[in-house]
C-alpha cells in the first residue's frame, strides 16, 4: 500500500505491553504483538490507524494508552 508511513515505538517502561494497531490496511485489519521492555517496533500503518498500548499497572489495573500512526512517523521517511 502506497500510503502506509513506516512507525516507530519503543517501550519505555519495565513493564510488558501489548501493542495493538487498527486498520493497518483496510478498517477492519488489526495486528498485535508482546513488548518488551526496552523493546523496538517497527511497523508500516497507515498515517489514521491507531497505536493502543495496554500495560498492567502494579495495582493490576490495565492502563490503555492511543497514538496515532501519524505521531510515530519515522522521519525522513518520505
Amino acid at each position: 500500500m502506497n500510503n502506509q508511513i513506516l512507525c516507530f515505538y519503543k517501550n519505555t517502561t519495565n513493564q510488558l505491553q501489548i501493542a495493538r494497531i487498527s486498520a493497518i490496511f483496510t478498517a477492519n485489519e488489526c495486528f498485535e504483538q508482546i513488548v518488551f521492555p526496552g523493546e523496538q517496533l517497527f511497523f508500516k500503518a497507515r498515517p489514521d490507524a491507531e497505536l493502543k498500548i495496554d500495560t498492567d499497572t502494579k495495582t493490576g489495573v490495565i492502563q490503555t494508552n492511543k497514538i496515532l500512526c501519524l505521531y510515530l512517523k519515522v522521519l525522513g521517511e518520505d
